[in-house]
């Protein structure tokens, strides 16, 4: 029977994550992948069953593959790791155990490094290198364990804000699944689904729950008297005419995003419109962001209304 040759396993493999059984199926002796894994060894285990062919760092794509390896057939990545494998950079990056959906039939123990959660609702992965469950699942997956409200507000926000899922999705997705750890989630949820698109409108949402002001729109897309598209505010004070914008470029998905910010200031009071801007760090003096926005409103309220009309977000 033709053996390979060590140096060779690798490259016969195509990948440095491979399940023993494969060794063993190419005629690689089990004594020999005992001995190349033992302490201070060539070789790791990564998991019951799986090895790393190198002694060096173990990276997170490591444990990754490893953590599908582990949870066999139809397993699929969720939680912070498929987020950030979808592009998502809101949330922090992953750590701790890979978690990882598996069939409900199917039971595995990742010792401390694969959070294998049984699940009759297993998601089929769209094609692609890694098998990913998609945004919604992933990012309410993520919801459920993070005990972070801000942390949980700014993957919702941004999921929705690069279009990768709708509110509803997102909503008709945490009804589907266990009701255990859907509390923070399902208030975020509701923010989302009152126009707030990022997590600092959140945090400046929950400011003015503090202020006897009206309830703005969030996200309004205002029109004028042609039907042109003017611009659309993080806040829009429909009785007065008034525009408040949370600015950072912490919270765009970049610095044309930004630039488009400035364009759409520029644009509003080029309509007669009151914009007041603040910072996210702003925000941790509630009393002063409130007195400003009052001062503001109470100025708008002295003027004529621009005409324009203002939709609520789609």
């Amino acid at each position: 029977m033709w053996v390979p040759r060590l140096d060779e396993i690798p490259q016969l493999c195509g990948t440095a994550v491979v399940r023993a059984a494969d060794l063993v199926a190419l005629g690689v002796p089990r004594s020999t992948i005992s001995h190349r894994c033992r302490a201070g060894g060539p070789w790791q285990l990564l998991l019951p069953g799986i090895l790393l062919l190198h002694n060096g760092p173990v990276t997170r794509a490591d444990r990754r593959q490893a953590a599908l390896l582990h949870g066999g057939p139809g397993a699929v990545l969720t939680g912070a790791d498929a987020l950030e494998l979808h592009g998502m950079e809101r949330m922090p990056r992953p750590s701790g155990p890979v978690h990882l959906l598996v069939a409900a039939d199917v039971r595995r123990a990742g010792s401390g490094r694969v959070l294998a959660e049984r699940t009759d609702r297993l998601p089929v992965p769209a094609p692609g290198r890694w098998a990913l469950a998609h945004e919604a699942r992933a990012v309410l997956d993520f919801a459920r364990r993070c005990r972070v409200r801000a942390e949980v507000r700014a993957a919702v926000a941004e999921v929705v804000q690069r279009g990768r899922c709708t509110p509803a999705e997102l909503n008709t997705e945490l009804a589907a699944g266990s009701g255990r750890g859907s509390a923070l989630p399902r208030e975020v949820l509701r923010e989302v689904g009152d126009g707030v698109r990022s997590a600092a409108e959140a945090q400046a949402r929950a400011v003015l729950r503090r202020s006897g002001l009206p309830a703005p729109i969030w996200n309004a897309e205002l029109h004028d008297r042609v039907g042109r598209l003017v611009a659309v505010p993080d806040a829009w004070f429909d009785d007065v005419g008034m525009a408040w914008e949370i600015d950072s470029l912490e919270w765009h998905l970049g610095p044309a995003d930004y630039a488009r910010t400035l364009d759409r200031r520029a644009a509003m009071m080029a309509e007669g419109v009151v914009v007041v801007h603040h910072l996210p760090s702003a925000l941790r003096d509630p009393v002063a962001v409130l007195r400003d926005l009052t001062a503001n409103h109470a100025h708008a309220s002295r003027r004529p209304r621009p005409p324009l009309l203002a939709l609520p977000p789609r």
